[in-house]
């Protein structure tokens, strides 16, 4: 028998525009990863492996496309995510699967802390959704946006 630990399942990549929300957050659950993650031991004895995206400065093309193969949920920060086209093309184009922390007070990590977790469990269920969408969150909202009309 092997005394290697199991590999822990990655479901979540939070983007560089979160970072420091993303060094909380894989200090808490296995299943995250942001941008430069070296990977690590998680909870329950397995290990996280290095994120593949190495760069939190990697264009918004390259890594929508990159966590869209992993099959990924992106968690990133965007009050103005309607005006970026080539992000939204990236998520269409690859099919990703995106929540936007739209909320204008989602300034600081605490208050980027607080709509993550009073969504976590919307967020979660997006897991089984099949991709292209963006979602935008706050802390009392959540909401799909209309990709054909973006």
């Amino acid at each position: 028998m092997s005394n290697r630990p199991r590999q822990a399942l990655v479901r979540y990549y939070v983007d560089a525009d979160l970072l420091g929300v993303a060094k909380i957050l894989v200090q808490i659950r296995g299943d995250v990863t942001h941008p430069g993650d070296q990977g690590g031991p998680v909870k329950g004895g397995r290990v996280r492996a290095a994120c593949t995206i190495t760069d939190p400065a990697t264009l918004d093309e390259v890594w929508i496309q990159e966590t869209a193969r992993q099959e990924w949920l992106i968690i990133t920060r965007d009050r103005h995510i309607q005006d970026h086209r080539a992000e939204i093309e990236a998520v269409r184009s690859s099919g990703a699967r995106m929540v936007n922390l739209a909320a204008d007070d989602a300034t600081d990590r605490f208050a980027q802390m607080e709509v993550i977790m009073c969504q976590w469990r919307r967020v979660c269920a997006l897991l089984d959704e099949k991709g292209p969408f963006i979602y935008a969150v706050t802390r009392t909202t959540m909401r799909a946006l209309d990709l054909a009309s973006l």
